[in-house]
């Protein structure tokens, strides 16, 4: 049995934190989240690949995690503010992430946040480029 799409879904670069990429994100968030101990970001650290086996995500979540694919982690259910952990656990700011995010020099998101943060103008349907 299929489940329709939800509208929202169809906002890009949006990921909802809805019911559905919150069971798909858990054990994603579970390793974020162990990222508060500093014997955990210790471990993780020496060795990424084995320390993401100890928890029972998807392949695609552990490779997101290692290339460091900040919005595809959020695509495949991270929490943003447990995402936070692994940039933290890197010596990255939040906002470091964000720009990273955004696709532009740290510096420039700034700028664009102090001005306001993005333009509203622009394309607000995937379907309008044919991507849904």
């Amino acid at each position: 049995m299929s489940k329709k799409q939800e509208e929202y879904e169809d906002i890009p670069g949006t990921w909802v934190f809805d019911a559905q990429r919150a069971r798909k994100g858990y054990h994603l968030n579970q390793f974020l989240y162990s990222l508060m101990k500093p014997e955990n970001r210790e471990e993780f650290l020496a060795d990424e690949r084995k320390y993401l086996m100890k928890f029972p995500m998807t392949e695609e979540q552990r490779e997101a995690v290692i290339k460091r694919e900040w919005n595809r982690l959020l695509e495949l259910g991270a929490v943003s503010y447990a995402l936070a952990k692994l940039a933290f656990t890197d010596k990255k700011s939040y906002q470091w992430m964000a720009s990273q995010m955004v696709g532009v020099p740290e510096e420039e998101y700034v700028k664009m946040m102090l001005a306001g943060g993005r333009s509203p103008d622009g394309w607000r349907s995937k379907k309008e480029r044919g991507e849904a």
